[in-house]
């Protein structure tokens, strides 16, 4: 599936039924949109599809989406337009919104920003960005600075043969074979040499400015739709427990399951994660 709107094209993989209940899926960093086939595919054997329209995105500079324009940059806050153009192109006034780790990010942001088109928000191992940790601002900066200067210099990482990417997105991400392939098969392109991650480097470099906990908490604060929230047991390191119960606390309709498995628990156990989804979009109609 591919959009063309004026932020750019677009591209993901569609499931489900036309006309039915719209949900726009929002994959990691780094990820793509097959990072949702095996929860889907799961969705599909319960019968959970039936009445839902289901786009899982390829964000901007991932998968087979276009980079961003020459001297942009991927700061967090400007996917909230990829997202209302994307809504746009589909046809959909609103949707039920669903992101993992970045992509829940940019939902939790997203929801916020505009919560006339968010019916539902689902987050798995994600509730808002990462903070800004203090003592950290200004080496931030300059980092980010230094990285964009370098970029030009930075060397494409080519692999013989795409068994060398799956094992390496394996080691990365602690992903098991399967799962590491799936994403890879979305994420390379042929080059000379080889293959390489058809995801934009420029993913890759410091961020220069991030939102203190204190803005977050703002954000989180103004969240007035049903919100389901999906982490791992044991807590993963990207989703803190300390900071997912903080955060938590501060919604005013929020379920909260915390189901077996990893950071990418959707891929490496797709059912319960898939039965959790369908169960609130089910009891939240």
């Amino acid at each position: 599936m591919h959009l063309d709107t004026p932020r750019g094209r677009f591209a993901g993989l569609r499931w489900g039924k036309r006309g039915g209940q719209p949900l726009l899926a929002l994959h990691g960093w780094l990820d793509n949109a097959a990072s949702f086939v095996p929860m889907v595919e799961a969705m599909q054997a319960s019968g959970g599809l039936d009445h839902l329209d289901v786009v899982a995105l390829d964000l901007a500079g991932h998968g087979y989406s276009a980079h961003r324009p020459d001297g942009a940059w991927y700061h967090f806050v400007d996917y909230g337009d990829d997202i209302d153009a994307v809504l746009d192109a589909l046809g959909w006034v609103s949707c039920d919104l669903l992101g993992h780790s970045l992509g829940g990010a940019i939902a939790t942001a997203f929801t916020v920003a505009a919560p006339e088109r968010v019916d539902r928000l689902l987050l798995i191992e994600a509730l808002g960005p990462l903070p800004w940790q203090p003592g950290t601002a200004a080496a931030s900066l300059a980092g980010a600075r230094r990285d964009r200067r370098a970029l030009a210099a930075k060397k494409l990482r080519v692999f013989a043969d795409p068994s060398e990417a799956v094992r390496a997105r394996q080691q990365a991400n602690g992903l098991s074979e399967p799962v590491a392939r799936l994403l890879v098969e979305r994420g390379l392109e042929l080059v000379q040499g080889g293959h390489a991650w058809c995801s934009d480097p420029r993913l890759t470099l410091t961020t220069p400015l991030r939102a203190s906990e204190a803005q977050i908490g703002e954000w989180i604060d103004a969240i007035d739709c049903p919100v389901l929230l999906i982490g791992s047991d044991p807590p993963s390191s990207v989703l803190a427990e300390e900071m997912r119960l903080s955060r938590a606390g501060r919604l005013r309709q929020a379920e909260q399951r915390l189901l077996p498995g990893g950071h990418h628990l959707h891929m490496e156990n797709p059912a319960p994660v898939a039965q959790a989804i369908s169960d609130f979009l089910t009891l939240t109609a």
